[in-house]
C-alpha cells in the first residue's frame, strides 16, 4: 500500500496561485513517478504533470506548460504543484496518483489519493 494525502486546495480567484502537496509515509516512495490529475464536471479525468522518482524528469499536458510546475522533496515523500494565473473555470478535483511505472502513471496508476477541489472565480 502507498496511500497518498493531498493538500492545498482552496477557493481562489482567477490570476491568484495555489500550491498542492502530496504526502505519503514509508520510503517506498523514493521509487516512483508521482503524477497530479485534475477532474471538472462531466468530464473524465486527465493527466496534468508528473516528475520520476529521482525527479531528474518532469512532465507535463500542453495547457498548463509554462504557468504549473511539480516538484518533490524526496526526504519529505511529498511531491508538489505550483498553480500560478489559475483560469476562472469553476471547481476542479486535483488528485494525486503514483506508479513504479513512468509511462502507466499516466494513465492508469497503481495509487491514487482522495483529492482535493479548488474553485476558481472570477
Amino acid at each position: 500500500q502507498l496511500p497518498l494525502v493531498e493538500s492545498g486546495g482552496g477557493l481562489v480567484q482567477a490570476g491568484d496561485s495555489l500550491r498542492l502537496a502530496c504526502t505519503a509515509s514509508g520510503r517506498t516512495l523514493d521509487y516512483v513517478t508521482m503524477a497530479w490529475f485534475r477532474q471538472t464536471p462531466g468530464k473524465e479525468r486527465e493527466f496534468v504533470a508528473a516528475i520520476s522518482w529521482d525527479a531528474r524528469m518532469t512532465n507535463y499536458t500542453e495547457s498548463v506548460k509554462g504557468r504549473f510546475t511539480i516538484s518533490k522533496d524526496i526526504a519529505k515523500n511529498t511531491a508538489y504543484l505550483q498553480m500560478n494565473n489559475l483560469e476562472p473555470g469553476g471547481a476542479a478535483v486535483y488528485y494525486c496518483a503514483a506508479d513504479t511505472s513512468g509511462q502507466r502513471v499516466r494513465t492508469s496508476p497503481a495509487y491514487w489519493g482522495q483529492g482535493t477541489q479548488i474553485t476558481v472565480s472570477s
